[in-house]
């Protein structure tokens, strides 16, 4: 079996649907993959380094047109594949039945976020209905992506729906990954750390840890707050700090190279990001694989109630999810971690057991390989 993955969403363009679809390629046999996805900056460099073939468009979109699938055709049939595979299956996997009739006996469609929210869209939820029609298979996240996208589907292609979700790579993200560092640098010795690794975007929360800081911090009064990453909403973070008077408390680290994230993590106490859902449920959480990172480096978590951010919990035993709009229930679910170091680890070491059992890449790629063979996953 040799797969054709066609997808816009692949490195070294920086993004968790990147990685996804990456590290299931990676974990293929050799010689069973060919990736055909957009041009992009640094792209030659990466290809090169790959195990198996990569193709690119010319340019930096790849959209369901008769460009792309005349050189999927021609790609496909020169790499004597059988199976086709859509990165993220809306909009490039209306593509399917064409490549069918080309030759390829198996088309699987990959869903993330963004389908989800397709399904609430007349429009969009119609060509939704037309990808799971024409597909073997359209995979889903979590049980919050699978019942959204269901209510679009019919009720054959909802019905083939299988579950695969991204992984963690459990031997970087782990305790002692060199949180004492980043502590260091950033004056967090011996202190009380509550840690959000994300994008800054409304969605995620940040500002709700910010304006509850005071609050956490009457109950834990010297608890400090690392914000790690970068993105449009800083300088709006930035001002809500000053006005809620949080200043010596609260660190920016800025965009953080993918290599730095595990030691970030391991810089924190308790993992906080209190996702909500925004825009009528069109900006919404798919599934929170920080949830699962931080799980892995031994952290307790408090998770927002946004879309499937909650299927990354085992509410109670490897954190909580509170929701992400109320204000008094982050700020208890924080300050209580905070102030009980021993109930922190022991969910933490529940967290760490969990992602070992359900949620290594090769546990993810086990799933994969199910899907591409048609067989039911372990």
């Amino acid at each position: 079996m040799k797969s054709l993955i066609v997808t816009n969403d692949f490195p070294p363009r920086a993004g968790g649907i990147q990685q996804f679809v990456h590290q299931l390629a990676l974990r293929r046999p050799e010689d069973s993959v060919v990736v055909y996805a957009p041009r992009w900056k640094g792209d030659r460099a990466f290809d090169a380094a790959q195990p198996f073939p990569v193709v690119r468009h010319p340019t930096s979109l790849m959209l369901p047109e008769p460009s792309v699938l005349r050189r999927a055709r021609e790609i496909a049939r020169a790499e004597g594949c059988d199976t086709v595979v859509f990165g993220a299956a809306a909009p490039l996997g209306l593509l399917a039945p064409a490549l069918r009739r080309a030759g390829l006996g198996r088309a699987v469609g990959i869903t993330h976020g963004h389908e989800a929210a397709w399904a609430q869209l007349p429009a969009a939820r119609g060509l939704l209905r037309r990808i799971g029609d024409g597909l073997d298979v359209l995979t889903y996240l979590g049980d919050y992506t699978r019942s959204r996208m269901a209510a679009a589907l019919s009720p054959q292609a909802a019905a083939r729906m299988t579950r695969l979700a991204p992984g963690v790579d459990e031997s970087v993200f782990r305790a002692g990954a060199g949180g004492a560092e980043v502590r260091k640098r950033h004056g967090l010795d011996g202190r009380p750390v509550a840690v959000c690794v994300s994008r800054l975007v409304p969605r995620k929360g940040q500002d709700t840890l910010i304006r509850v800081w005071p609050a956490v911090r009457a109950r834990v009064p010297d608890a400090m707050l690392l914000l790690v990453g970068g993105g449009p909403h800083r300088a709006e973070l930035e001002r809500l700090v000053d006005e809620a008077g949080v200043r010596g408390s609260v660190v920016f680290t800025g965009a953080v190279p993918w290599r730095e994230l595990p030691a970030h993590y391991d810089a924190g106490d308790v993992f906080a990001m209190p996702c909500r859902t925004r825009r009528g449920g069109l900006d919404v959480e798919g599934l929170g694989i920080v949830y699962l990172e931080a799980s892995a480096t031994g952290l307790p978590v408090v998770a927002g109630d946004s879309g499937g951010a909650p299927d990354a919990v085992l509410e109670g035993e490897t954190g909580t999810v509170v929701p992400g709009r109320s204000p008094g229930a982050v700020a208890d679910a924080v300050a209580r971690l905070l102030a009980d170091p021993a109930a922190a680890h022991t969910m933490g070491e529940r967290g760490r057991a969990w992602v070992e059992r359900e949620w290594t890449w090769s546990r993810q790629a086990e799933r994969f390989a199910a899907v591409l063979e048609g067989r039911p996953p372990a």
